[in-house]
């Protein structure tokens, strides 16, 4: 007795295509934000005042986007944020894909592991790119860079099973207005294309 084994069988026996004909590499690609509920609203304004500084961020969730608009002053801050806290485990993801429209600046995404070092919260942020058309731009998380205020710091890698918030920053270096719309922030996985 000859036992037929197909190349779709062998696929299911190791585990990479499930009984039901999907693929199962890793996890599932998932959505962090979509901004169509209240608990989205959470989002805050940190504005360079802690520092001196005099740039004003503003922020409001509505119709499906979060917008984050405001004027950046580069003399004596030089920056403002929108922040909001979400626990949540990343592992087996590679990266953040945010679709966004913004005035074609140049912004930040923050993803915090909650690591402190001396006493200070350490930043580990990563840049995008913005037109005045919708588009979606992917921040791999091995692209984050580590800061405390500003300043690169040595620190371990971050633990993605420990996420517990995320921003968005504006820091380009330019005095003027901005605005950056967002509709959606998803974690993706490394072999989604």
């Amino acid at each position: 007795m000859h036992l037929f084994v197909t190349p779709i069988l062998i696929a299911i026996f190791t585990g990479i295509i499930s009984s039901d004909g999907n693929t199962s590499t890793g996890p599932d690609p998932v959505t962090l934000f979509d901004f169509n509920s209240d608990e989205e609203a959470s989002w805050q304004v940190v504005n360079d005042g802690v520092m001196g500084g005099r740039s004003q961020g503003y922020v409001a969730v509505a119709e499906g986007a979060l917008r984050f608009t405001g004027t950046l002053v580069t003399r004596g801050g030089g920056f403002t944020s929108v922040r909001t806290d979400k626990s949540v485990d990343l592992r087996g993801y590679e990266g953040l894909e945010l679709r966004v429209r913004g005035n074609g600046r140049s912004f930040e995404v923050e993803v915090s592991d909650g690591t402190r070092l001396r006493g200070r919260s350490v930043s580990r942020r990563a840049p995008f790119e913005t037109s005045d058309e919708w588009a979606m731009v992917r921040v791999p998380f091995n692209a984050l860079r580590a800061t405390v205020f500003g300043q690169p710091v040595r620190v371990a890698p971050i633990e993605l099973s420990k996420v517990v918030r995320f921003g968005l920053y504006i820091l380009d270096g330019k005095d003027g207005p901005f605005r950056l719309e967002v509709d959606a922030i998803h974690a993706y996985r490394a072999d989604e294309d």
